[in-house]
């Protein structure tokens, strides 16, 4: 009955109402589920919208949906194909410009969807890290330039944080290619006539924009390959978005056309996919601007995408006590509880069932007859009736929980801040209070960086003359909230540190991936237990702008591989609001934050109810 429909069920049939009417397409599919936005096979997926559909999440969700369904009316898949450059660079800005078109002509006569996109833009580019890039040649070439062009095409200047960063090089890209621009309102309803002059935009740009693809075979709208310049490309699903690749798809990595499955099989010059489950489905330019560097080796002798690190000297791993006095400690962490008080009992809630569940599994056996152990007095009337009987002794069966330690690695990224980082910490204070009670020993971790835009790292590169393929270009900050022999009440305090104003900054997954699991094999428990809470790709402007695209996503990649192949302990993933199911085996996403609790207890519980995870019979020495 409608009478019974929550807010959120009502907020979705009018997202999918409105984006039918938007796409021109009365019988259009809309679907919600974790792995949206995406348009696949003539059905839109989007993603779950929060609980208070009257939040500021709610804009960007229509945003995402509005961009997909303009797509769906204002644009020829096939066409844009055979028109697109191949150079990758290229191929970049000619995917964003042509989704600013898509969006311009679209939604001329209608606020509220140029508001929804804005919110959806503003949204994407925090997400990717590009609204913080504060040199002009750190701006990411395909975002400024489809910035620009938006500017012409609505003759409304770009929201104030994407103006902001468009400001950085508006004057350079006024310069060489104004006027070429200027002709592009001209043809906006044409496609075909609007990509011959955005070649000649391409060309005023010093890009290549060579005759188009000249195969529709491929049906490729989602090759939107992150700039190697630019600060989060290795966000590429986020990255895609906006380029109009993966028709707006601002949350995850999914593929965006009908016909995006056959992608992978139609790359040129027989280009391998990228390992990435998700993106492989985006075209050739992941692999064309990645395949040459491959065959390059550095100074050092090594492939220059090897992972290296070009300074640790900076890098601290630190006491979350040692960052803040315990005054202070003290009022985050109340202003931790008064935010989250009903939350909390949700979880407590759950985690009482989880503790149930766990004890119910830990009920005492015993086994009898034994030749040693603790005298079994109840069967004492056996010497009594027969004095030749031997005495009888019994013993506790061991619990498989007693021998069990679980870290969680907290993403402390700039990009968790607010509600994810509060629903995190006291999911994670509840759960390990909880474990402690069932005799499982909790670790809680948490990874940063110590400075923005690479710190002192970087400055040592540049002190070095900036040398090619530098590796990690920052500081990292690895931070310990609460050790496994720790008893929670001395760590309780700790994890309001993470309402601390100016804490979360950027994320390098991949060596705090190792830098948990190394910590974990140094435990003497015998079943060992790490759960990953993140809310995106590895996101670091510094290492991004002077290593190759995806340089980070590849060596997180690498990390997982080796933990997963290779090591005795158990790998599990959470994503908020982002896919994390394309790196980690087992993983599941989450779009509300305060679904987290009961995700986190729901998959330990479901670890617990399994067998533990072999060891490998054999490891291999590193290379």
């Amino acid at each position: 009955m409608a009478s019974a429909e929550t807010p959120a069920e009502i907020f979705k049939r009018a997202l999918a109402h409105a984006a039918r009417a938007l796409a021109e397409q009365s019988e259009l599919e809309v679907t919600f589920g974790s792995d949206g936005p995406k348009l696949a096979g003539g059905v839109l997926t989007l993603p779950h919208p929060p609980r208070d559909p009257g939040g500021p999440e709610s804009a960007a969700l229509r945003g995402q949906a509005d961009r997909l369904a303009l797509r769906l009316a204002n644009h020829d898949e096939g066409l844009h194909a055979r028109l697109r450059p191949s150079d990758s660079q290229a191929a970049d800005v000619f995917e964003a410009v042509e989704q600013a078109r898509v969006e311009a002509v679209g939604s001329r006569s209608l606020a509220g969807v140029r508001a929804n996109l804005g919110a959806a833009l503003l949204t994407r580019l925090e997400r990717t890290g590009a609204l913080r890039a504060t040199e002009a040649e750190r701006v990411p070439a395909a975002e400024a330039v489809a910035l620009l062009v938006r500017e012409r095409l609505t003759g409304q200047r770009a929201p104030d944080g994407a103006g902001a960063m468009l400001d950085l090089v508006r004057a350079d890209l006024e310069n060489r290619a104004g006027r070429k621009i200027d002709a592009l309102a001209e043809v906006a309803d044409d496609q075909t006539a609007f990509a011959a002059r955005l070649k000649d935009v391409l060309r005023a740009l010093d890009l290549d924009p060579g005759d188009g693809r000249g195969d529709d075979t491929s049906d490729d709208k989602g090759g939107d390959e992150p700039d190697p310049q630019e600060p989060d490309a290795a966000d590429d699903q986020d990255e895609e978005d906006d380029a109009g690749g993966g028709e707006g798809q601002s949350m995850d990595g999914s593929t965006d056309d009908q016909t995006a499955g056959d992608e992978r099989d139609s790359r040129p010059d027989g280009a391998p996919a990228e390992p990435d489950g998700e993106a492989s489905d985006e075209g050739p330019e992941l692999n064309d601007g990645a395949l040459p560097n491959r065959q390059e080796v550095g100074d050092d002798g090594r492939p220059v995408d090897a992972y290296r690190v070009f300074t640790t000297t900076h890098d601290e791993t630190i006491d979350a006590a040692e960052l803040c006095d315990p005054n202070e400690l003290e009022r985050l962490r109340s202003l931790l509880d008064q935010q989250l008080t009903a939350l909390s009992s949700v979880v407590a809630r759950l985690a009482n069932k989880l503790q149930r569940r766990l004890m119910a599994q830990q009920n005492r056996s015993w086994a009898f007859d034994l030749e040693e152990g603790v005298l079994d007095t109840a069967r004492l009337t056996r010497i009594i009736t027969d004095p030749t009987s031997p005495l009888s002794f019994k013993a506790e069966s061991e619990s498989p929980f007693r021998d069990t330690v679980v870290t969680l690695l907290l993403d402390n990224s700039g990009s968790m801040r607010g509600r994810p980082i509060m629903v995190a910490a006291v999911c994670a204070d509840i759960l390990a209070r909880t474990l402690e009670r069932c005799g499982v020993k909790v670790e809680i971790l948490g990874f940063t960086t110590r400075a923005w835009k690479g710190g002192q790292s970087r400055e040592a590169w540049i002190s070095a003359g900036k040398p090619t393929h530098p590796g990690r270009l920052n500081d990292l900050r690895h931070i310990i909230y609460k050790s496994a022999d720790a008893p929670w009440r001395r760590a309780k305090k700790n994890l309001g540190l993470m309402m601390r104003e100016g804490l979360l900054k950027e994320n390098i997954d991949g060596e705090a991936l190792t830098w948990a699991h190394e910590r974990l094999k140094a435990r003497p428990e015998a079943r060992q237990i790490l759960m990953v809470i993140s809310d995106g790709s590895p996101v670091d402007d510094s290492t991004q702008s002077a290593n190759a695209a995806l340089y980070l996503d590849k060596h997180l990649r690498q990390v997982i591989e080796e933990i997963e192949s290779r090591s005795p302990v158990e790998l599990i993933a959470i994503g908020i609001g982002h896919d994390v199911t394309r790196w980690y085996r087992r993983a599941v996403t989450i779009v509300d934050v305060e679904q987290l609790g009961g995700v986190m207890i729901e998959k330990l519980a479901e670890l617990f109810d399994s067998e533990p995870k072999a060891a490998p019979k054999r490891r291999r020495r590193a290379a």
